[in-house]
């Protein structure tokens, strides 16, 4: 699945704002009002890609989905969330509302599995390499 991360500016604000959460308030979970009709296929080892700042830059393993009520009491998906934010290639996107399903072979690869070539990017300046990290584009 993909969706727009909504409030957070960057990861580090996702990061932050989810590790309050999961101390607070166990499990880390996302709601959203629709119910997944391919839950099954997401539960066979399917993550969240968070579009951070116009860019799918991290995603997140789904561990479940249940049926929790939202804030004004009517019933909503809670997508049960592994803590770790994992690093993907960034892949610009437009909004779009809601989420939508991403096929495995559409979804970006994770940065250090490589798939990608990260050839010179040790010669980088370490400040532009921390920069381009923190936007998630390395």
């Amino acid at each position: 699945m993909i969706k727009l991360c909504v409030g957070p500016r960057d990861v580090a604000s996702l990061r932050a704002g989810q590790a309050r959460r999961l101390v607070l308030d166990p499990p880390l979970r996302h709601l959203t009002r629709m119910h997944p009709k391919r839950a099954e296929e997401i539960l066979d080892g399917g993550s969240l890609y968070w579009v951070v700042a116009g860019y799918a830059c991290v995603r997140q393993r789904i561990l479940d989905i249940r049926s929790e009520p939202g804030n004004d009491g009517t019933p909503h998906a809670a997508l049960i969330l592994d803590p770790e934010l994992v690093a993907v290639a960034a892949r610009a996107m437009r909004p779009f509302q809601g989420w939508r399903y991403l096929a495995a072979e559409a979804a970006p690869a994770d940065i250090g599995s490589g798939t990608g070539d990260m050839s010179g990017v040790d010669e980088l300046p370490e400040k532009l390499r921390q920069e381009l990290t923190a936007l998630c584009l390395l």
